[in-house]
């Protein structure tokens, strides 16, 4: 990983979205799908889970799209893993086939227990924003703090996910639980 991509990725956890409220909403998401970008590039997966017959890496989107379009025109044609990301947006669990990332909308917070349990043991970082996300098997969960957007890391649930996470990004964390505690 470049040091020039640790100081941009770095730089997204101090920016905060606008200050008006309709506004904010976009900004906050535009953020998060970035975050969910560099993410990605902070993670290590087994070599076996990145073998797709069609060579891509897949973001899903759980429920609704909170987004609104902007995942797609901020990650969908990059590079991860030598393969092209594409975005996929599900309304079910049984949907997320060859997902390495799963965004878990907050609105879909009755399915999250049964979600994170069924990809526990899966190589997928789930990524969700309801408040018990972590307690609930969660890999990262996005939170707000003073307006900026920050993130919170389960490193036992992506040991569980046979996922790597990097020392970088656990620094980057507000906090780490099952290990060191971010910043």
């Amino acid at each position: 990983m470049s040091p020039l991509v640790v100081i941009l990725f770095a730089s997204l956890c101090v920016i905060s979205p606008k200050m008006s409220h309709a506004q904010s909403q976009v900004d906050e998401y535009q953020l998060k799908a970035a975050f969910l970008f560099h993410f990605a590039q902070f993670v290590e997966w087994p070599l076996d889970a990145l073998k797709n017959p069609d060579d891509s890496f897949l973001f899903c989107v759980l429920g609704e799209d909170p987004f609104h379009g902007d995942l797609e025109r901020i990650v969908e044609g990059k590079l991860l893993a030598d393969k092209v990301v594409r975005v996929q947006h599900i309304k079910q669990l049984q949907e997320s086939q060859g997902c390495r990332v799963v965004f878990i909308d907050a609105n879909e917070s009755k399915q999250i227990s049964l979600s994170t349990a069924s990809l526990r043991k899966m190589p997928v970082l789930t990524v969700g924003e309801s408040e018990d996300f972590l307690r609930q098997g969660g890999i990262i969960r996005f939170c707000l703090e003073d307006r900026k957007v920050r993130f919170e890391i389960n490193q036992q649930a992506a040991g569980d996910a046979h996922l790597k996470i990097s020392s970088r990004l656990l620094q980057l964390a507000k906090a780490v639980m099952g290990g060191s505690a971010g910043r």
